[in-house]
């Protein structure tokens, strides 16, 4: 982007102003800056020092569609238990998702496995460089990718993430809105990655985005780069990234049936390895639909033969692409109590309530337990 002139309103009189383009003084003076004010994260190693790719890639997948804030005692639980991608790989699956419970987004902890069985059997137990070879390893994206090879090796890579998109979006005053402009947007960020300390800018581009040049209320008075910033000059720091209107998430139903043994034990079932919250465990419920079934309808979908009560309220949880509500039957049985399918023994376990904490549950089936047993 060349030195251009912005028309720059102050009070009522119009100003000329030169703007700077963005370029190698906005790189020197964020360099400048992430050395001083970067934030301390456990996967970081500092300014100018190499990084551990595994730390690297274990974070950078945790933090996908989840913040810092939740990740960091993911991340620390996770490296005290596999200090390596060796040990990570040798672990069991259920071990990996019972540790995963709770962040979310299930399919990255299936393919975090997946991609470390996949580094030691393929690659000898080192991950490679070249953002090319990244991306052909399970769950690696172009992001993660770039990532991966700017912060762990220092490959000139340029990872763009919802912060380096908001800080390119405003050095560049990108009109076009969101999700359109990600390919302009990519461009552009391409433009300022130095040949070197790659790595350094890229996640000083995530610090700023996250500390200073945040979503609402930017400031812009303390930044770093802001004397390269055109959103800055012609004041639509805070209307930019312009973004699409989202489509209304649309709601789905079901019932869950929530089985308590005379001995304290709740019946857990196993999901299918493919889809949703894949290969975790759940309160075996019917399937989740566009309308609530009815009860007799529901009822075929029963795990036992019993009496069943329903419990007072719904159970609703979020999803990134549809709104659940759950309506929650309970029942206490015989420890002598038999499935009513007998394809259900194989997916099918009792658990004592005392253990529960250590399985891998998903959060909306610990909301339908602790709803469940609520009154117990």
């Amino acid at each position: 982007m060349g030195a251009v002139q912005e028309n720059v309103t102050l009070g009522r009189k119009q100003q000329q102003l030169p703007l700077r383009p963005a370029g190698l003084l906005t790189v020197r003076s964020l360099l400048a800056w992430y050395e001083a004010e970067r934030r301390d994260l456990p996967w970081r190693y500092g300014p100018r020092k190499a990084a551990d790719p595994y730390r690297v890639w274990l974070s950078e997948i945790m933090l996908q569609q989840t913040t810092v804030k939740a990740v960091v005692p993911y991340f620390q639980k996770f490296v005290a238990r596999w200090p390596t991608v060796s040990a990570l790989a040798a672990a069991p699956l259920e071990e990996v998702l019972q540790q995963w419970a709770g962040l979310g987004y299930y399919s990255r902890a299936r393919n975090l496995k997946a991609c470390a069985d996949a580094v030691v059997r393929d690659h000898g137990g080192a991950f490679p460089r070249a953002e090319a070879k990244l991306l052909k390893l399970p769950g690696i994206g172009p992001y993660t990718a770039a990532a991966i090879s700017a912060i762990a090796f220092g490959q000139k890579a340029t990872p763009v993430d919802g912060n380096i998109e908001r800080v390119v979006s405003r050095l560049f005053a990108v009109r076009q809105p969101l999700p359109g402009a990600k390919p302009e947007i990519k461009r552009l960020a391409a433009t300022l990655t130095p040949q070197r300390r790659a790595g350094d800018f890229a996640q000083a581009m995530m610090d700023l985005g996250a500390e200073i040049c945040t979503p609402k209320n930017p400031s812009c008075l303390v930044c770093p780069v802001q004397q390269d910033c055109s959103a800055s000059a012609q004041n639509l720091a805070e209307l930019l990234p312009i973004k699409a209107a989202k489509a209304a998430r649309p709601s789905r139903y079901g019932v869950a049936f929530l089985v308590q043994r005379e001995d304290g034990a709740v019946l857990l079932r196993q999901r299918p390895e493919a889809g949703l919250l894949g290969g975790m465990l759940e309160v075996p419920s019917t399937v989740w639909g566009e309308k609530l079934p009815a009860r007799t309808e529901a009822m075929r979908a029963a795990p036992v033969t019993t009496s069943w009560m329903q419990a007072a309220g719904t159970v609703v949880h979020v999803f990134t692409h549809f709104r659940l509500e759950l309506v929650v039957y309970r029942a206490l049985v015989p420890i002598d109590t038999s499935f009513t399918l007998w394809a259900e023994q194989e997916r099918c376990r009792w658990v004592q309530r005392r253990d529960l904490h250590a399985q891998a549950l998903p959060t909306v089936m610990k909301k339908v337990i602790a709803h469940g047993l609520a009154d117990n």
